[in-house]
């Protein structure tokens, strides 16, 4: 049952249109100003919202306005007895999804409605209508692998020039992580394959910088009304994650902003580590990494897949951080042990690990605090864990593809001269792994 809040200072208006939606089954809830308005709306998540423009406490624009700022889903109706252009637009402005002048008619209201409130997906019985995106294997595919700025071009063909985004099939479920500038490609290859059919998915943020979130403004599903998506992450350093997003598509740096994006997007700050996305547990964990950051492992029926993009080792860190300030080097590395510890537990096991192995040894003693991993300790800790396939991550932007190649067959080398079993592959964009499958891996 579908509901409706009429935020409306006229008790007799709300009462006559409250009836005309009971009569169709909807459950109605009512409030007599704006500031009561928020609250149900924050609280309830109802499917509409019906809000008088003038009204007491809080206007029509200031309602529309608390509710995005929550980016709360749900399609306001602005209803005024003005008609004036300057209302209109700036009520569309606040975040209104339609203007509508007293007196309206039931037929008026619900015919917009129809066409603002996106249609629930009906059940399809053709097998030929409807591609199906549950195989029985899970998999894993790379969209964007870089780090810091996208690099396009002749030196980085073979791995890819674009910024942190993976897609994972699993459960029936499509989960994103990332939404760097390799997220432009997921959606087109999206929108390609489901073609006039909705597509229901999850974007998981490690963290919001700019090379991990620049794409979302250019998601091709996130423009159509038929898609939903839900991403989820948690809090960032000086504002609430979805601030964040939101502000990198304000006016002065983007034309379309996110309230503007017609799919159905819902931001959601996590403050558990652990949750499940369908039948897909995820455990997350706070790495090192100026800011607020985060790696995720994700648990599915094939195996799991731990993601960590941005993370630096703690070893070199602290004993380095103690002698410039004149404190214990032993406590410093005893510190760095233990967190190096929670981390291979954390890891312990992992089918798919990818993670940040920005710098080579040498680079990363020139780039001590700035938050990356170094190619010895990446494997080192890779093989504490017992992790089965490793795939080093987050390229720096100055590495050509040779130099990827020669970081993938240093790591060998160690994996070699360890005496124990780790495979090791550099990310590429275009490459699948299949969790399940006789091949572990496969190019597009």
């Amino acid at each position: 049952m579908p509901t409706v809040l009429l935020i409306e200072d006229d008790a007799e208006s709300r009462r006559v249109i409250g009836q005309l939606f009971a009569r169709e089954d909807w459950n109605v809830l009512e409030a007599g100003d704006g500031d009561i308005g928020v609250e149900l709306a924050l609280k309830h998540s109802p499917e509409v919202i019906l809000c008088d423009l003038l009204m007491p406490k809080a206007n029509g624009f200031q309602v529309c306005r608390a509710i995005r700022q929550q980016l709360q889903p749900a399609k306001i109706i602005v209803i005024s007895g003005r008609d004036y252009g300057v209302d209109r637009a700036s009520a569309i402005e606040a975040g209104a999804d339609e203007y509508l002048v007293k007196p309206i008619t039931w037929e008026t209201l619900i015919h917009v409605i129809d066409r603002v409130l996106p249609r629930a997906p009906t059940d399809v019985t053709d097998e030929k209508a409807a591609p199906d995106f549950t195989p029985p294997l899970t998999r894993v595919k790379f969209w964007g692998v870089r780090g810091s700025i996208p690099v396009p071009g002749p030196d980085t063909v073979r791995y890819g020039g674009n910024t942190s985004c993976i897609e994972v099939r699993a459960e029936g479920e499509i989960i994103i992580l990332d939404a760097g500038s390799g997220m432009r490609s997921l959606g087109l290859s999206l929108e390609n394959e489901f073609t006039s059919h909705p597509i229901k998915l999850t974007l998981l943020i490690s963290h919001t910088h700019w090379d991990h979130i620049q794409g979302l403004p250019f998601f091709l599903p996130a423009y159509k009304e038929k898609n939903s998506l839900r991403v989820l992450g948690y809090e960032g350093a000086r504002a609430g994650l979805a601030v964040i997003l939101a502000g990198q598509m304000e006016t002065p740096f983007f034309p379309v902003s996110l309230r503007e994006m017609p799919s159905n997007i819902t931001i959601e700050e996590l403050k558990e580590m652990e949750f499940a996305i369908g039948k897909v547990r995820v455990h997350a964990k706070f790495v090192n990494h100026p800011g607020i950051c985060v790696g995720y492992r994700l648990f599915t029926s094939n195996g799991s897949i731990a993601f960590l993009p941005d993370n630096e080792p703690y070893e070199l860190l602290k004993v380095e951080l103690a002698k410039r300030e004149n404190a214990s080097v032993e406590e410093a590395r005893i510190y760095a042990a233990a967190e190096r510890a929670k981390m291979v537990e954390f890891l312990r096991g992992t089918d798919i690990l990818i993670l940040d192995t920005q710098y080579t040894d040498e680079e990363y003693a020139r780039h001590v605090g700035w938050g990356h991993g170094s190619l010895s300790s990446v494997v080192s800790l890779a093989l504490d864990a017992e992790v089965r396939k490793l795939f080093l991550f987050h390229h720096d932007p100055t590495h050509d593809d040779e130099t990827v190649d020669d970081m993938v067959e240093g790591a060998r080398t160690l994996v070699l001269d360890s005496g124990r079993h780790l495979e090791v592959e550099a990310a590429r964009e275009g490459a699948e792994v299949w969790l399940g499958a006789k091949q572990s891996a496969r190019s597009q």
